[in-house]
């Protein structure tokens, strides 16, 4: 998202600035081998023990949002003091614990920058601290409107096209051979990377209520190599993307529901969130600090969160999950709420009676999601072999309906048969299929049929 962010004209024509970012020498070579270069790094020296008490001594009023100081910017009445609260990340231990990962991501920052780095005492009053930066940025301007009267090639940033909003002309193409099991590493990073990219661009437009839905063979739990390992590793990839951007990221998984001898959890998602805490989350200590696992539900919802990450949620026989997420999405407020492979549609009850109380109320909140990215196989019907073509939208864009073509030498292509605004129906897939024209009324059959409840 930073790279895509300075993609944008003003960007390019006014220039930048970044604050706190890069944080580690990971994003600090990303952004170099893209060819994004700073014409000036500053860095604000501090004590240790004047950092801690700033940030212990900060308050939040959570009614506007504003952030006090008890003793450098106390607030302006006693109604006001007496609702501050204290955010859960600024206690002293953990306070501590950010400062070391810091001081080891700086090191190695360090030296990408030491040609542009300017040091400034940052233990000074504001006012101060603030004139210092001000002159440095000043005589950077300066240096760079005299270069530009030379008629030199003005120093700075060279921008490449981002990724994440290049056109989905340059889209490269279903890859082949998606039958085949367990999936490669190459087709696997294929449909992480496409759904990021999907996930990015949605986030950037201001949208908050997103759902990724893709059923290759390994994300599929209708088929038996469903593979929970793909999952968390999609999850992964989506999370330490917008971790790298400076986002506060929560992923969560729904915990047991139900009571007694009626409590449990979906099969598919059992030992999920072990398997999350367990996983290589890289080595700038990403877990922990810029990333959280919890539940599902209103009271997982942090004052610091800026990303929630739902791993299937889903209904089970006899329990719900849409309370627990609508009370999460309303706490969330404006903040992303993106849904990995869910599936919220109503099931029966324990007796085997589907409960009609408050139904329609459930499916019109389970639809409010907006889709940001959607993959599924299509296959003859009854069948989960051969693949016969595939469905596919990636936001902005229009859902694409593609045709699996046999090639010589075994090989084969996927070729694209019709587009379409919206999810489209059964009979419209029909139709592309055997070239008949669209909007023609007729009943749910044919080869397709028993995709009907998914498409529609």
């Amino acid at each position: 998202m930073v790279t895509a962010r300075l993609s944008l004209p003003d960007a390019q024509e006014k220039g930048w600035l970044l604050d706190g970012y890069p944080r580690s020498y990971a994003q600090a070579q990303s952004l170099e081998e893209r060819k994004i270069r700073p014409d000036i790094y500053i860095v604000l020296e501090v004590p240790d023990e004047i950092l801690i008490d700033r940030c212990v001594g900060r308050r939040l009023d959570p009614l506007t949002g504003k952030i006090y100081h008890i003793k450098n910017f106390p607030p302006e009445t006693e109604e006001i003091k007496a609702r501050l609260v204290t955010r859960p990340d600024d206690t002293e231990e953990k306070v501590k614990s950010r400062l070391e990962i810091y001081k080891q991501n700086a090191q190695a920052i360090l030296s990408t920058y030491l040609s542009v780095m300017n040091k400034i005492d940052g233990n000074r009053p504001k006012d101060v601290v603030f004139g210092e930066v001000d002159s440095l940025l000043s005589r950077v301007q300066k240096d760079k409107a005299k270069t530009t009267k030379l008629g030199n090639p003005v120093s700075g940033i060279s921008l490449p096209s981002n990724q994440a909003t290049k056109k989905e002309g340059k889209w490269r193409g279903i890859p082949t051979r998606l039958n085949n099991i367990p999936h490669s590493r190459e087709i696997r990073t294929y449909f992480y990377d496409d759904v990021l990219q999907a996930t990015q661009r949605a986030i950037y437009d201001g949208k908050t209520r997103l759902k990724v839905e893709i059923n290759i063979p390994e994300l599929n739990p209708e088929m038996d190599v469903y593979r929970i390992g793909t999952l968390t590793e999609l999850v992964r990839v989506i999370a330490l993307s917008f971790a790298d951007d400076g986002k506060r990221v929560k992923v969560c998984v729904q915990g047991s529901m139900g009571e007694g001898a009626l409590a449990g959890m979906p099969l598919q998602l059992a030992g999920t969130r072990k398997i999350l805490e367990f996983m290589d989350w890289g080595d700038d200590g990403a877990l922990g600090t810029f990333i959280q696992i919890g539940s599902i539900g209103a009271k997982e919802v942090d004052e610091q969160d800026d990303i929630f990450i739902l791993v299937a949620p889903q209904n089970a026989v006899g329990n719900c999950i849409i309370d627990d997420l609508r009370g999460m999405t309303e706490s969330a407020g404006m903040r992303p709420v993106i849904l990995i492979n869910p599936r919220l549609k109503d099931l029966p009850g324990s007796s085997g009676i589907m409960q009609t109380m408050g139904r329609d109320k459930r499916l019109e909140y389970a639809a409010s999601f907006e889709n940001c990215y959607f993959f599924r196989l299509l296959y003859y019907a009854g069948t989960q072999y051969p693949i016969m073509g595939a469905l596919r939208m990636s936001y902005p864009y229009p859902y694409q309906l593609y045709k699996r073509v046999d090639q010589p030498s075994r090989k084969e292509e996927y070729i694209l048969l019709s587009t379409f605004d919206g999810r489209p129906s059964i009979d419209e897939v029909n139709d592309a299929f055997l070239g008949k024209p669209r909007n023609q009324v007729k009943s749910t059959s044919g080869i397709w049929g028993f995709l009907s409840s998914i498409l529609q």
